[in-house]
This record gives C-alpha cells, structure tokens and sequence, in this order.
C-alpha cells in the first residue's frame, strides 16, 4: 500500500477530537461536506469503517480508534514541528487565565510591567477551561485558582482569596442600613459553593428557608448582587472593580478564607523561560501588595497567619511525576 495522504489524516483526527463533523471542519476551515469527503476517501482506502455516525454526532469504531491511538501523538509532534514560530522564543510569553480574572486583575496591572519590559510581547488566552500544557506546547503557564496542587506542574502561589456579603447600594437602603445586624432578613443569592451556611455557623445567624436564586459562577452572581436581586457571598479578588466604582458594597467588616487560592502554574519545560522568569518576578511583588490589602487585619497580625504565608512563600509546589493534568 502506497503511504497515507498527511491531509485526510488531519481531518480525521480532528474529527475524533471534536465528535462532531461541524465542529472540526471549522477548526479546519473546511466545509463539513469536503471533511466528510476526505473521511470516506481515508476509510475506502483503510477498507475499515472509522466512525459510527448517529443523529448527536459521530464516535469513533474499534478500527477508528486503533487509528487514532497509533497517529495522534506522532501526527501532533510533526505539525507542531512544521508549525511555524513553533520554536520557542523568550520575547513571547503566552498566557491562560480565566475572563474574569483578566478583566479585573491581571489587565490593569499589566501596563507597569509592560513598560519595564518593552521587548517582551505577552499573549492572553483567556478561557474558563484548563489548559491542557502537553496538547498546547504554545501556552508557557497559566494563572489558576484552585487547592494549588496540579500533577506535573509547578504552582506558586499568589494570594489567598477571601470571601464577605456583598449588595448594591440599593438594596442596602430599602433594608435599612449597612451593617444589618441580620442578614437572613435579606434576599441571599446562593453560589454552587454553598458558602453560606459556614458563614452564619462562624458569626451568627441562620440561613433562610430558600435563596432567592443559585448561581453556578462568580461572574454571574456578582452581577446578579448588582442589579439588587439580593446578597451574595462574593469573592474579593473578582468583585473589587465592582465595589471601587461603588455597584456594590461591602456588608460586614468580617472575611471567610475561600478553600481555593490564586495560583501562577507552569509546566518544567517553562521553567528557563527569560520571559516567564520576568514576569514571575513582578507577579510576586503585585500580589504581595494585593494581599496586604485584600487580607482581614486580624489574619495578617495572628501568628498562625504569618506562619502559613511564610511556608506558602518558601517555595512553590513541587511538581508532581509527569501525567496528564486533569480538566477542572
């Protein structure tokens, strides 16, 4: 047999990422009807039925699968290769990081550190889904939050991120004041976190009989507290552009610690990288000033706080034995 044309090769293989004709043509910028062309023209030659097609899109068969277990990596490896720019270069930083935290974060600071660094170009890639560093060799790191541990990857962390009631000055008003000695009394937006039972079970109160609405992401529930739907036990770090232009306020003097924490990852082969090297070194010094601010007066002065931040700033995590990172 003659060898295998590398283009329909291509398209089968994003056809079995993807599940779905559609959505691999337009990841290849080819109609769905020259896609499902070069499919049958690979399974004609092969003698070998590749996919099983139904009404909720396309899975691959026993022989599609042997295929694709035994081309996928090498395929990936040569276009990587043959990609140009693929090379790395340390005047390129390319980053992930969530919308939200670009937006209210790492966008505003960015500008002192672009200018002390005018030769280096940084890309955002800004999603709510993990980066996948061993699909995407083009990503140096990423910024996350979550438990700060990733296998494979280092973690260094940033700062903690603290949780309080927050509304807009609205509702504040029609309830009478801003430190209501209830806040049960209140509309309380609930979040898939569940964070206000340890709220009240930490400084008093009881949770209401049912929440005004649940929300599954803090963007969305912020926005929910500033439109005076009602309170929500929002994230400090997200929400701070929103209470400096006075859309939200700040219901009680009191913090909760999130479980989570921000988090600058990356994969070993980033750990020479002059780029991310620079801009781990301005990152640390912006989040230690946000932390001053952002942390309650009584952790920062408590021992069992200094003691914790000091063994967070000793050294980043260490890297776990090379698997693939889970997708959170």
């Amino acid at each position: 047999m003659s060898r295998l044309p590398l283009q329909p090769l291509q398209g089968f293989l994003a056809a079995a990422r993807a599940g779905n004709l559609s959505r691999a043509a337009d990841t290849l910028s080819l109609t769905v009807s020259a896609l499902s062309h070069q499919i049958r023209a690979l399974e004609e030659r092969l003698q070998q039925r590749l996919f099983d097609r139904g009404p909720r899109g396309i899975r691959l068969t026993a022989d599609g699968q042997r295929l694709f277990d035994a081309v996928s990596e090498p395929f990936d490896a040569l276009e990587h290769a043959l990609r140009p720019g693929s090379s790395r270069r340390d005047d390129v930083l390319t980053l992930s990081l969530i919308p939200s935290m670009a937006s209210s974060w790492l966008v505003p600071r960015l500008p002192s550190f672009l200018a002390a660094h005018p030769q280096l170009e940084i890309n955002l890639q800004s999603s709510v889904a993990l980066v996948d560093f061993e699909r995407d060799s083009t990503v140096d790191a990423a910024l996350r939050y979550g438990p700060g541990h990733w296998p494979g990857l280092t973690a260094v962390h940033l700062f903690d991120d603290w949780i309080a009631p927050l509304a807009s000055p609205a509702l504040v008003a029609e309830h009478g004041g801003r430190q209501p000695q209830d806040l049960s009394r209140y509309p309380l937006l609930e979040d898939d976190a569940g964070r206000w039972p340890d709220w009240f079970a930490r400084f008093g109160g009881a949770a209401p009989k049912r929440f005004v609405a649940r929300l599954d992401d803090a963007e969305s529930l912020h926005r929910a507290a500033v439109t005076g739907m009602g309170v929500a036990m929002g994230r400090m770090t997200l929400a701070r552009p929103l209470i400096d232009a006075g859309l939200l306020v700040v219901l009680s003097p009191q913090r909760m610690k999130s479980d989570y924490a921000h988090y600058l990852v990356h994969p070993a082969r980033s750990n020479d990288h002059a780029g991310l090297l620079a801009f781990r070194e301005w990152l640390l010094g912006q989040a230690r000033a946000y932390a001053k601010l952002l942390t309650p007066p009584d952790e920062r002065t408590s021992p069992a706080g200094k003691t914790k931040a000091a063994a967070r700033r000793a050294k980043p995590a260490p890297a776990a034995p090379a698997r693939k990172p889970k997708r959170r």
